[in-house]
């Protein structure tokens, strides 16, 4: 069976698009696109914002690589494929907004491949979700992203929500500072039992729930007033955020193994954080209510 790889990539560059275009109506700048190629082969597409007034950091990036061998990070929990040459594409994307009260989210979709030798089979896994990983909660704005992120992946089984949702909570989890990154949402990997073509719509049903799931927060939650004590506290969680993805995430070590874009990989770090020794809010305080939030919950 020849894998329809093109037909992938067409729906990751069109969601892409989807998605830069209705972050620049909302932002009202204009993304930076750089397109960059690799020496082992394959590339991407870089969109990005640095500096605008909703946005102050927005990267929504597209690659489609190739390899000869498989990178340690991808072949570990597979020893049986290590070796092959493979090829991975994919939409991921990380905004972090300027107004504290809006949450900072994370999306990623792919399909990956590892080609067989010989002509034999190929064998793919699709992976992918969405998280929210906010500075001061609102309770609504998290009941309704999990609202979204069950939705779309209810048609495709009463499982699919519940078994994602606590994956979700375990992978993003600090474990040395035992709290989740955020509030967490949907999170799978691996996924390819039921062949190519429904995960592939489970894949998009994930990808197309993005700003459903999004924009409602950022509409209700950018107008409201913030001071220095929010951003503060705003660059201290982002300092977490930092954790996680240079400690644990297999997204960023995979991209820097496998000899990607290291400005488009690094393009999920906020532009600005901070880091105190032994600090705690205080007790009663907005800030300090956050800890309620950092631990799995049914939100549902």
């Amino acid at each position: 069976m020849t894998l329809p790889i093109s037909t992938v990539h067409d729906y990751f560059l069109d969601l892409q698009s989807r998605i830069v275009d209705a972050l620049e109506k909302a932002d009202g700048s204009r993304f930076e696109a750089e397109q960059w190629t690799r020496e082992e082969g394959g590339g991407g597409l870089s969109r990005y914002l640095e500096g605008g007034p909703l946005l102050e950091r927005a990267g929504v990036l597209f690659s489609h690589v190739r390899g000869k061998t498989l990178p340690p990070s991808a072949s570990a929990h597979r020893k049986e494929l290590s070796g092959r040459s493979w090829e991975a594409m994919g939409v991921s994307l990380v905004l972090h907004p300027r107004n504290p009260y809006i949450p900072t989210v994370h999306m990623n979709v792919r399909l990956f491949v590892a080609h067989a030798p010989d002509n034999g089979e190929d064998v793919f896994w699709f992976g992918g979700g969405l998280d929210l990983t906010p500075y001061y909660p609102f309770e609504e704005d998290a009941r309704h992203f999990h609202q979204v992120c069950h939705d779309a992946v209810a048609p495709f089984g009463n499982d699919r929500y519940p078994r994602y949702k606590k994956w979700c909570d375990e992978y993003f989890f600090l474990k040395h500072r035992n709290e989740t990154r955020g509030v967490g949402g949907l999170f799978f990997d691996d996924l390819n039992e039921d062949g190519f073509d429904p995960s592939f719509a489970l894949v998009q049903s994930v990808g197309n729930s993005f700003l459903d799931a999004y924009m409602p927060i950022v509409e209700k939650r950018r107008m409201m007033d913030y001071g220095e004590t929010q951003r503060n506290f705003q660059a201290y969680r982002r300092g977490r955020y930092v954790e996680f993805n240079l400690v644990f995430d297999r997204g960023t070590l995979f991209g820097l193994q496998s000899g990607g874009r290291t400005e488009s990989i690094l393009l999920s770090m906020p532009p600005m954080a901070s880091w105190r020794y032994s600090w705690t809010p205080a007790p009663g305080t907005p800030e300090a209510s956050l800890s309620n939030y950092l631990k799995p919950r049914d939100w549902l």
